[in-house]
């Protein structure tokens, strides 16, 4: 009996030796195969990688929804992740965030506005209820919400990912980091803009050699149609605040004002919805009203920005929250600067909007705006649109103005009654119109004043006439989308004995481009009420919508 126990248990041992050898052939078979033909590298991610996500850390950036969930069991580590290497999850309960850099890399966010909600589950204490619930009940909440579910304790192969559970804790992103996805998108998008396609507009497309790149420009300008919102202060009381002039060389601090705070497109109500926010004071009015004249004393102006600023400080969290760089003024007075020297800040992180866009004075052109003077005498156009074509315009260059600041004195010594092709003059001779002399010249001399900015610019492009530009340090409005050396000429002040000599160097062929391109250029520069698409009041708006796709707020947590 011994002897047959013996012999069967040496047969069954032969026979399952030989069963486990045949079915181990197929899986080594198998195997090769996966090795041969599977994915070279894990998709893994390491957590020595990332910095832990706790409730008091900075929220991720960016609008991450629709990322698709790995639903593989874990590896060794028990370590469960996502794909992209956005978020991982251990068996300790820890919750890495893995989130790239928007900054690094923008493209890979969706275009959805909707955020990711990161919802961690303990399988060990829902597990019944994941039995308990109906197959209708899991298929119909597992993508609507847009919600990405981890699971933790999967320590065994035989764990299984059931297909709904309900959450335990919820990750939302802040009304901030929305908004500032949105931004990263929309540098994303110009950015793409540069080397794509031409993005077609049935009402104007940009072309030609005026703009840097036009591509990139109407990208970024159709993107600030999309979902550039402003906030306007309402604290304060007119005329100091809400008002500024609209008849008269400062003309466009009060048609700004007033067309942004009459504007349903752009403005917001709602601060928390806003990309910028407007201090809406006008610097023409403190002069006006809070100097004294003559007293050379500029503390008042100085103590009614400290005021204003300290008011919409203490009510609202936002100039806090960004030491005011996502805030701007405006002010096309000479003193523009200097009021916004009043509050450190202001000056140093706030964009500012200015017609006094000097370099040599503070002025930072990757910060701050170029405002265009404008002298609206009735406060409107009327009349000053327009002008003959190349051919038709027999004097050289033309200029006439009063004497003050340091260049014109050097015009007016060099070429005043000196050339018959130079009509250059201190005062028009009597029933001379000026705006007839602007239309009858090839180019018109713009120098500046006591300061940079010259409402002879913006006159020179109404009636067609090429401007040449005397000035040192000064940043033409809107030249970081508009290249002024296709449609203008720029005359360092130490040339201006040679000027005559530099226009005649351009060929007649070279003028007619360039007197084209002015034409051409124009829409960007009109004052229209209201406003059309284009014209100045949109291009003072996307230059301030530009510096703000150079400010990156974070809300202290």
């Amino acid at each position: 009996m011994v002897s047959n126990k013996k012999s069967w248990s040496a047969c069954w041992t032969r026979a399952s030796s030989s069963t486990l050898l045949l079915l181990m052939i197929p899986l080594v078979v198998i195997s090769g195969f996966v090795s041969v033909l599977g994915p070279k590298s894990s998709n893994w991610v390491s957590m020595s990688n990332y910095t832990r996500w706790n409730s008091s850390s900075s929220a991720a950036e960016g609008d991450l929804k629709g990322i698709s969930v790995i639903s593989t069991p874990n590896d060794d580590n028990g370590v469960v992740g996502l794909r992209s290497n956005l978020l991982v999850v251990d068996n300790e309960n820890n919750i890495e965030e893995a989130v790239i850099s928007a900054y690094e890399s923008p493209l890979n966010r969706s275009s959805s506005s909707s955020p990711l909600n990161i919802i961690e589950v303990d399988l060990s204490q829902s597990s019944q209820e994941h039995q308990n619930m109906t197959k209708e009940e899991s298929s119909s909440t597992s993508d609507e919400a847009g919600d990405v579910v981890v699971y933790l304790g999967m320590n065994n192969e035989s764990d299984q990912i059931p297909p709904i559970v309900r959450a335990r804790r919820q990750r939302v992103y802040t009304k901030l980091e929305r908004l500032e996805g949105s931004l990263i998108r929309a540098r994303s998008v110009i950015s793409e803009a540069k080397i794509g396609n031409q993005t077609q507009d049935s009402q104007y497309t940009p072309d030609g050699p005026m703009y840097w790149n036009p591509k990139a420009f109407h990208r970024s300008y159709l993107e600030m149609e999309r979902q550039f919102k402003v906030f306007v202060y309402e604290e304060g009381e007119p005329p100091l605040f809400h008002n500024g002039p609209c008849k008269s060389i400062y003309s466009m601090e009060g048609n700004f004002i007033h067309e942004l705070e009459m504007n349903r497109q752009f403005r917001t109500k709602d601060p928390q919805k806003a990309h910028v926010f407007f201090l809406p004071f006008s610097v023409t009015m403190l002069v006006r009203y809070v100097y004294v004249r003559d007293s050379h004393d500029f503390s008042p102006i100085r103590q009614t920005v400290i005021d204003y600023v300290d008011v919409v400080s203490g009510k609202y969290p936002f100039w806090n929250r960004s030491l005011g760089a996502d805030h701007f003024m405006l002010s096309c007075h000479d003193w523009g600067p200097e009021a916004s020297s009043s509050v450190p800040n202001l000056r140093k992180n706030s964009i500012r909007v200015l017609c006094n866009a000097n370099t040599s004075e503070g002025f930072n052109p990757t910060k701050d705006v170029s405002f265009p003077e404008i002298n609206l005498l009735t406060g409107l156009t009327d009349g000053f649109l327009g002008g003959p074509s190349a051919s038709k315009r027999p004097i050289l260059a033309f200029f006439a103005g009063g004497v003050h600041g340091p260049i014109r004195p050097i015009l007016l010594e060099h070429w005043e009654n000196k050339d018959e092709d130079m009509k250059i003059h201190q005062y028009l001779p009597k029933g001379v119109s000026y705006y007839d002399m602007l239309r009858k010249s090839k180019y018109c001399i713009c120098p500046s004043g006591y300061e940079v900015a010259s409402p002879r610019i913006v006159e020179a492009i109404y009636t067609g006439c090429v401007p040449v530009l005397i000035s040192d340090h000064y940043v033409p409005p809107f030249s970081d989308v508009i290249n002024w050396k296709s449609f203008s000429v720029e005359v360092p002040v130490s040339e201006i004995q040679n000027l005559k000599k530099i226009l005649m160097s351009i060929s007649p062929r070279q003028y007619i481009r360039m007197q084209r391109r002015v034409i051409k250029v124009r829409k960007h520069f009109e004052v229209n009420s209201p406003p059309k698409r284009f014209d100045v009041f949109h291009m003072i708006l996307h230059s301030v919508w530009l510096r703000r796709l150079n400010i990156r707020v974070r809300e202290d947590l």
